[in-house]
């Protein structure tokens, strides 16, 4: 099985890395995290997604 280095990472509106879910190595496949977000303020929120040399940007809103 392939494994590759991977890293999310969750980033506030100004750039501020705020939390890391996860930071390692992972075969592939398809995976759930979840982010426990009760000490966070609502809003704009960016996470980036990085599996091997690939990486992904993307901007969420939380709402409580």
């Amino acid at each position: 099985s392939h494994t590759d280095v991977v890293s999310l990472k969750i980033y506030n509106l100004i750039g501020d890395e705020v939390a890391t879910l996860f930071d390692g190595v992972h075969p592939q496949g398809s995976y759930e995290i979840m982010w426990n977000a009760e000490q966070y303020t609502s809003g704009i929120y960016y996470y980036r997604l990085s599996v091997g040399n690939t990486i992904e940007t993307k901007k969420m809103i939380l709402m409580k």
